[in-house]
């Protein structure tokens, strides 16, 4: 059974920090996308970063320059290092794992993390 695997949510005061960690596990071969994405109360879904196999990186524009996204392609996780949070950024966070291939070179659909919650409080 492939799946993602979340941790690091968590209650934080303005301007703190939180690393947000991601693995996949199962009979995966590759993973072409890893990234985050999350959802506040009575909002969407949007995307904060992604990265690709080979380092590419793209960042939500409220996230530039506080948020940075890594990844360990041996692990098969992503992280996800927040700094100087802000009261906006409280949401369920999810993990994406995208344009994967199983072992075997099966195609498989996305996968999504169960969500971590992220608190920032005054």
């Amino acid at each position: 059974q492939v799946q993602l695997v979340e941790s690091g949510g968590g209650l934080v005061q303005a301007g703190g920090s939180l690393r947000l960690s991601c693995a996949a596990s199962g009979s995966i071969f590759s993973i072409g996308v890893m990234g985050w994405y999350r959802q506040a109360p009575g909002k969407k879904r949007e995307l904060v970063a992604i990265m690709t196999d080979y380092g590419r990186s793209n960042y939500a524009d409220s996230v530039k320059g506080r948020f940075t996204i890594s990844r360990d392609n041996a692990k098969k996780t992503v992280y996800l290092q927040m700094n100087g949070l802000k009261l906006e950024d409280t949401a369920v966070y999810y993990c994406n794992a995208a344009q994967l291939r199983l072992r075997g070179g099966v195609p498989s659909s996305d996968l999504w993390g169960q969500g971590t919650q992220v608190t920032v409080s005054s």
